[in-house]
């Protein structure tokens, strides 16, 4: 688990050479918006091992080991993050889109969600990482827990001046670090690694750190929870734009297709023949119903319809 040792310079070696290999194939993969290849550079990905290092030191009371495998986790950090920006610089800036590329949008808002998959995932790399039978299931664990893939987008970001996206993309791997800190430390507890530490000082040094990852788990809880909040509002004043929209159609030839709501602004796609009732109509039920002023926006596709003449 701990790089030292005789075959130090051996093991540093096939972790870069494999982490900035899978960042090439990474950031390629992203901006192409390949979701088989961005799976095949996780499971080439190395830097879950230093992470799972530093959780076990930590229990073990180790600050020489912890510190050393954190440091080594900062360098592949950098390392992802930088190689993905030069390798971004290639790109076309039209080719970089942050709506319509499925695979950056989806590591730039993070949620809750992603906390609760990242502590599943690191309490399953630790179970896994003590049972030597079972440890062809690591790749799975390496695929649940996104952690070069978001470094990248970082980067992509970055090249591209986009500070929020490259923020979001940051916390979502913030949140796989501390989840591997903290639930695979805890695993770590109960297999009985924490009888490592025989003496007061590594006692102590244990309690100290995971106050800190419990800590820095919180806060970064705190964004995600934030965001999970308002997914799951505009979500339901969506449905209840839908709703009011039906109403509105009610008595003609059209029908509800979308309805999205983004704080005030509604926008509302129709379809189907005929007059439609007056806008205002809708925008004055909208506001009653979502208890707000709003900007609606409506796009209406005309269909037509024949019954052929041969039976």
């Amino acid at each position: 688990m701990f790089i030292e040792g005789p075959r130090t310079a051996r093991l540093l070696t096939n972790f870069f050479v494999l982490l900035l290999l899978a960042t090439v194939i990474a950031t390629y993969a992203v901006l192409s918006n390949s979701t088989a290849t961005v799976i095949g550079a996780m499971i080439v990905a190395p830097l879950m091992g230093p992470i799972m290092a530093t959780a076990a030191a930590v229990v073990m009371g180790n600050s020489r080991r912890a510190l050393r495998s954190l440091a080594l986790v900062a360098a592949g950090v950098a390392s992802v993050i930088l190689l993905a920006l030069a390798l971004t610089w290639a790109v076309p800036d039209v080719a970089i889109s942050f709506t319509e590329n499925g695979e950056i949008a989806s590591r730039i808002s993070p949620g809750l969600y992603a906390l609760l998959t990242a502590l599943g995932a690191g309490a399953a790399g630790a179970f896994i990482m003590g049972r030597e039978e079972i440890a062809d299931s690591m790749g799975g664990v390496a695929i649940a827990i996104s952690l070069v893939p978001p470094l990248c987008v970082v980067g992509i970001s970055l090249s591209q001046g986009a500070w929020e996206p490259a923020g979001g993309a940051m916390l979502l791997f913030l949140t796989n670090f501390f989840a591997i800190l903290l639930a695979g430390g805890l695993v770590f507890m109960l297999s009985g690694l924490s009888q490592v530490a025989t003496s007061e000082d590594q006692a102590q040094m244990r309690r100290q750190a995971y106050a800190l990852i419990i800590m820095a788990t919180l806060l970064v809880a705190i964004p995600l929870t934030l965001s999970s909040y308002q997914a799951v509002v505009a979500a339901v004043d969506s449905k209840e734009a839908a709703s009011v929209t039906e109403r509105w159609l009610e008595g003609t030839a059209q029908r509800v297709v979308s309805a999205n709501v983004n704080n005030r602004l509604v926008s509302v796609t129709v379809e189907g023949t005929g007059e439609l009732r007056p806008l205002k109509e809708l925008a004055d039920d909208l506001a009653t119903t979502l208890d707000r002023p709003v900007l609606v926006t409506l796009r209406s596709i005309p269909t037509q319809s024949e019954t052929s003449t041969q039976k």
